[in-house]
């Protein structure tokens, strides 16, 4: 990234998400820019086209796991709006976190952000709520500096749109404590030769979230689960009844 391109984001507070601020990386040549297997047989091009708009819907591991190729290849990413996403689950989802931006609230006005992100980066994700005008404008912009713009929503006019329309993790049985393996079904669509609908399956890591469980079963009661006031004031009763009756 420029020195020029960097100094453009400092001014609108955008920080990288790693502190090794000194990485120097070469921007990748091609037009289509990588992804990881799966999700390059529901794009048309086989990976990211530079110029491109995509949407994605329902999983925000869906929209990391798109990042991660590209930003792993030597090329930059930003999110922005989206302040649940941190660099541990950027990281366990395969993206290269030292060439990552993360803007999680780019204030009332986010337009100006999104375009400086888009004349320095290869690849920028937005979850603002925009005007339909202004996205149209962010989209031809991504068109004209050769930058993807990714979409975390709806979008006007994208080229191409994913949707989860699945999510699953491994059964909490057997003893399991964990949550080790998400499973994303996706579906694809969008215009021209994204059209037409294609299915693939995501599988994701073996320990990326862990849920601790409450050891031991819930006490028993013996009050009546749809018990009422005057069911309840009984069970008292019979309860005082019985501790003070002698022994």
């Amino acid at each position: 990234m420029s020195r020029s391109a960097t100094a453009s984001l400092a001014a609108f507070g955008v920080n990288r998400a790693s502190e090794l601020t000194s990485t120097t990386t070469d921007h990748t040549t091609g037009r289509v820019l990588p992804v990881r297997g799966e999700l390059a047989d529901l794009l048309p091009w086989g990976g990211l086209r530079r110029g491109s708009t995509v949407s994605v819907g329902g999983s925000t591991s869906l929209l990391l796991a798109l990042l991660a190729g590209a930003t792993a290849d030597g090329c930059w990413a930003a999110v922005v709006g989206l302040p649940q996403v941190g660099v541990l689950a950027a990281a366990e989802l395969g993206v290269s976190v030292q060439r990552l931006a993360l803007v999680p609230r780019p204030g009332a006005d986010p337009g100006p952000v999104i375009a400086a992100l888009l004349d320095g980066i290869d690849l920028v994700a937005v979850a603002c709520p925009l005007p339909p005008s202004l996205a149209r404008r962010l989209t031809a912009r991504a068109r004209q500096r050769r930058a993807v713009l990714i979409a975390f929503g709806s979008w006007p006019s994208a080229d191409v749109e994913l949707t989860a329309e699945s999510v699953r993790w491994n059964p909490l049985d057997d003893g399991a404590e964990t949550l080790r393996r998400q499973e994303i079904s996706v579906r694809s669509g969008g215009r021209g030769s994204a059209g037409k609908p294609k299915h693939v399956l995501l599988t994701f890591g073996e320990e990326e979230i862990e849920l601790p469980l409450v050891a031991g079963e819930p006490a028993e009661s013996d009050e009546p689960v749809d018990a009422g006031p005057d069911e309840v004031d009984e069970l008292a009763a019979k309860r005082a009844t019985t501790r003070d009756r002698p022994a």
